[in-house]
């Protein structure tokens, strides 16, 4: 029976160096050709999705965290920030002197200072997840975010979301009274340790964005899967009729999901399509 497949992409399908192990690759390939559909789901937009993770052979993606639904090249849902909710963010990201970077499918839009202001902070979510001194001593702002553009314009009606990178927690807790029309977030840590903030849509996660996609395809539920590492994987992992935790994952998602995997460079990914029978 064809079942559908949803990828997280960091810290599943490709490890946080953005390296594609070469057993995830042939997994996929294999489940698809024994008819299954395989997808992207994550917090990446379009343009942050490199060649070589389309190389693989995917049927389309989720995007923006569930702002954004594809199909076969096909756009299904694309739920963007307001413009005017767009040019008040950048506003009061300068005003708050926060650097930041604006994530649409034409591109990252980096703000003014980002790259020097990011440079400390992305090697810190890096040593966070594992790699090394020397593995990120010589890392920049655009080995980690795929797509990232510096000097465009700021002022845009194509959004999916914005990151910005913290100076305390309390610019997240204003970033929540100045949008309260938006979904504020965090990432790059729990709590007091998060690196990043971020705005998006209201009310859309990959729950939603795969249910859309089983409405669009007049496919069932019981016949999804779903992959992921992080909280913000959870919802579609509960969603889904086999939620799968990469043995990377935080002690939250591995505490829900029906199946533990090994980590995201021990194959996990092929492991789990084995053990799932998609191959």
């Amino acid at each position: 029976m064809r079942k559908i497949i949803f990828l997280d992409v960091d810290g599943t399908l490709v490890d946080y160096n953005n390296h594609l192990p070469e057993s995830a690759k042939y997994a996929i390939q294999k489940a698809r050709e024994n008819g299954h559909l395989v997808y992207a789901c994550t917090g990446r937009s379009r343009a942050e999705m490199p060649e070589f993770i389309w190389d693989i052979g995917l049927d389309g993606m989720i995007g923006g965290n569930g702002s954004y639904v594809e199909h076969h090249g096909q756009v299904v849902m694309h739920q963007l920030i307001p413009e005017d909710e767009a040019r008040r963010i950048v506003d009061w990201l300068h005003e708050r002197g926060l650097e930041f970077y604006l994530e649409s499918n034409n591109g990252l839009f980096a703000s003014e200072h980002f790259k020097e202001a990011a440079r400390p902070v992305l090697r810190q979510y890096a040593l966070g997840k594992g790699k090394t001194e020397k593995e990120v001593a010589d890392q920049e702002a655009e080995d980690v975010l795929h797509g990232i553009v510096y000097g465009g314009n700021l002022y845009r009606d194509d959004l999916n979301k914005v990151s910005f990178i913290l100076k305390s927690i309390d610019d997240h807790e204003a970033s929540k009274l100045a949008f309260p029309d938006l979904k504020a977030g965090t990432w790059g840590g729990v709590g007091e340790t998060a690196l990043f903030g971020d705005l998006g849509v209201k009310d859309i996660t990959k729950a939603h964005a795969i249910d859309v996609l089983l409405s669009y395809l007049k496919a069932d539920r019981k016949d999804t899967i779903a992959f992921g590492d992080a909280k913000v994987d959870i919802p579609m992992l509960d969603y889904c009729e086999v939620g799968v935790a990469m043995g990377n994952g935080g002690a939250e998602i591995l505490a829900m999901a029906d199946l533990v995997t090994a980590a995201v460079d021990d194959d996990g990914l092929y492991k789990a399509f084995e053990t799932l029978k998609l191959i």
